[in-house]
């Protein structure tokens, strides 16, 4: 059994570095594929670099899993291999149902507290079952543990703040205008990040690995503030002289940051992915090696020293996963344009009422600070910041000086808390730079801010679900595990297995739904010639339409029938279009500005479909979630009379989309008062409709809930079809 335990740790550690790293490349990658700062090879052979660099001296990190979080002296052998083994298992269930439910997570916070919660399990264990009189502080190093968890919170504050520091002193000095003044003054301010990432990545990142001579490393201790003069003197030096043969430095500081940034991620995420299953490893190389299973397991506490080539392979496995990972380039390509230099950048989060309150005391603090300031200095500033047009900015995200930027804070923070041997969290790490940096760059404006605003506190709040679900659920896994014994380990860990094959086919079918933004699809082909961007614009106005018609049609049969899980994914199928339809009203003003001349004039009748598309797909998602909620309270059916009634109504609404879909697959609208009519037909069925309900409500009654349904369904279908109409005499004047 101690040997499958082993084998199966191995298994899942493997797949934790493949979607560990599939999902954390943006991190490291971000600012280099945003900036495009080199071709995609030339950055992924650096960030592999930086990662085979990291893990070899990651071992330092690794003490995290094997002490971090409790004392190994007060378990036995067998006890710390459950735990191990609890913890691993438990962390699959915990991403399996974040991902279902689309919460953000941290693997970095569910390795701590899945931790916490394993070794509490057999901590209380040995206290019910009486073989120890030791108390519940004995067994779990809360100090550590703390310490732990204060600097993952301290790192998203210093991330943010720092971040946003940093690129507001950096735009003043250069602003987006920096090409005249980098060239007098860019060595020294790209020396200043060249020092930074080499004290922190070589004489931090390095001092235990025996490269940098020990002597070298005492007088760089001893001599802090002296050594990083010097190493800025001669970063700034060096870069100069590059300078002189034309050498775009702000590229070469780029790159030197994402080979950082990968080292930092290695050295800091790795014990994520390989820290529990190596300690499982040495737990069980110990008890090899002592003959019998240890009654203490106190040689856990003392440092590792990693062993080389499971570091090395497992670095292979990161750098082959980087490289060859479809998902890492899909999320890496989904950060980038929401890390827009845009201020219209697309968003799908609802405001809140603390986002509203937080940017209307922001404003409120703005306005008392620009009523004390001299108006000579407000308008210097501004000038600072006036952003290049978008012709002049090009196809980038953002510019280089706020690439070099991101890198910079980021890499330092996450080696200082590597140094510190605290498992930061690189995502936060790097999204609260992220956020830091476009808040001071100006794209937090008040198109978006509240939108942003809402997304850092989901984010912040997803820390602590994640810390409250995956110490839960560590906890109840290995008291499953130490109470059922071997039926126990060998059935959770199918269970485990089934949901890692699940998860994998799940993605795999939700990779197929990924695709390009209408709006952009319709821009790209505006590129070619007006006849290609009517084509594309038909396509998408039909698609639409057809999507409506399938998810209405799907909900009313579900209602008939009940079905519950149809219902609940017709809900989901609405929310995603509703979502996609209001994220294009956010992409459509940089759309309608590359207009020319001759579109203007027809430009707003595409502004009338999109708005007319986006109620269209309100209405429906109106009529999908009241039936889904109706059905999963276990309410009362539909009357006879009702599903008769209801079946009547989506007929009629069969045909008038089917007509719609027609026109649009001919782009001929000859039948345009034919759908008038049959709308105004439906409309006064609508009518006839409810006037039988409301007889019947005064004559039987019938069920509160369901009623209430029935007129709902029956406004919003009117709603829903009276847009669907809008949208057809929006497109014929747009295409005549």
């Amino acid at each position: 059994m101690d040997l499958f335990i082993v084998i199966t740790l191995a298994l899942l550690a493997v797949m934790g570095i493949i979607v560990g790293v599939s999902n954390d490349a943006v991190n490291f990658l971000n600012s280099a594929f945003g900036s495009k700062v080199a071709k995609k090879n030339v950055i992924l052979g650096v960030a592999g670099f930086g990662v085979m660099v990291g893990v070899m001296t990651s071992s330092g990190m690794m003490d995290v899993a094997r002490s971090g979080v409790f004392y190994p002296a007060m378990f036995s052998y067998q006890e710390i291999m459950i735990l191990f083994l609890g913890m691993m298992l438990s962390n699959i269930i915990l991403l399996d149902i974040y991902n279902s439910l689309g919460l953000p997570t941290s693997t970095t916070v569910s390795l701590v507290f899945g931790l916490l919660g394993s070794a509490m399990a057999l901590a209380l264990y040995n206290i019910w079952s009486g073989t120890t009189t030791a108390s519940l502080g004995e067994f779990i190093n809360s100090g550590n543990a703390l310490a732990i968890v204060s600097g993952i919170l301290l790192s998203v504050v210093l991330a943010f703040l720092s971040g946003h520091l940093l690129m507001y002193i950096s735009r003043l000095i250069f602003s987006f205008r920096y090409s005249k003044i980098f060239s007098r003054y860019g060595a020294l301010w790209c020396g200043i990040t060249v020092a930074g990432i080499i004290y922190f990545t070589v004489f931090k990142g390095l001092k235990s690995s025996g490269i940098i001579p020990e002597a070298i490393t005492a007088y760089v201790n001893e001599n802090t503030t002296i050594s990083l003069l010097m190493l800025w003197a001669a970063s700034s030096v060096l870069l100069w002289v590059l300078q002189r043969f034309n050498v775009n430095i702000l590229r070469v500081s780029i790159l030197a940051g994402t080979f950082s940034l990968a080292l930092a991620f290695a050295g800091n995420d790795l014990v994520n992915f390989i820290g529990v299953p190596y300690a499982g490893y040495d737990s069980y190389m110990i008890a090899q090696a002592a003959g019998e299973a240890p009654t203490s397991m106190s040689a856990l506490a003392n440092p590792t020293q990693a062993n080389f080539w499971i570091m090395c392979a497992a670095g292979v496995i990161m750098v082959v996963t980087l490289f060859t990972s479809k998902k890492a380039m899909r999320v890496i390509e989904t950060e980038r344009k929401l890390s827009s230099q845009s201020e219209e950048a697309p968003t799908n989060s609802e405001a809140t009422v603390a986002s509203r309150g937080i940017v209307r005391g922001a404003r409120a603090l703005n306005d008392a600070i620009l009523a004390i300031t001299p108006k000579r200095v407000i308008n210097w500033i501004d000038s600072r910041f006036e952003p290049l047009p978008e012709e002049e900015r090009g196809d980038v995200n953002y510019d280089l000086i706020r690439a070099t930027v991101n890198l910079t804070a980021a890499a330092i923070l996450i080696s200082i808390g590597t140094q510190l041997k605290l498992p930061l969290s690189t995502t936060y790490v790097v999204f609260m730079v992220s956020m830091g940096t476009s808040l001071a760059d100006r794209a937090w404006g008040r198109e978006s801010a509240v939108y942003r605003i809402t997304g850092v506190t989901t984010v912040i709040m997803g820390w602590f679900v994640t810390a409250v679900g995956g110490f839960i659920i560590a906890l109840a896994v290995t008291l499953a595990l130490v109470y059922g014994g071997q039926f126990a380990i060998i059935g959770v860990t199918v269970l485990c297995v089934g949901l890692i094959i699940k998860s994998n086919i799940s993605g795999k079918k939700g990779e197929e739904k990924v695709e390009e933004s209408a709006v952009a699809k319709i821009g790209d082909a505006l590129k070619q010639s007006p006849e290609e961007a009517l084509i594309t614009y038909t396509e998408h106005v039909c698609a639409s339409m057809e999507k409506v018609t399938m998810i209405y049609d799907r909900t009313i049969v579900a209602v008939f029938k009940e079905n519950r899980k149809i219902l609940r994914d017709m809900v989901r199928e609405a929310e995603d279009f509703y979502h996609s339809t209001r994220q294009q009203k956010y992409e459509l003003l940089p759309l309608l500005r590359n207009l020319q001349d001759s579109d203007v004039n027809t430009g707003h009748y595409y502004v009338q479909v999109v708005d007319y598309i986006s109620e269209t797909s309100k209405a429906l998602l109106h009529i999908t979630r009241p039936c889904y909620k109706h059905v999963d309270n276990n309410h009362t059916g539909l009357s006879k009379e009702q599903v008769y009634d209801l079946k009547r109504i989506n007929d009629r609404v069969e045909e008038i989309f089917g007509e719609i879909n027609k026109m649009l697959r001919t782009r001929s609208f000859d039948s345009m008062e034919r759908v008038l009519n049959m709308r105004d037909e439906m409309f006064d069925l609508i009518d006839e409709v409810m006037q039988n309900q409301l007889r019947r409500l005064r004559d039987t009654g019938g069920s509160s809930s369901a009623n209430m349904l029935f007129f709902n369904i029956l406004t919003e279908t009117k709603t829903m079809v009276l847009h669907s109409r809008n949208i057809m005499k929006s497109l014929e004047h747009f295409i005549q």
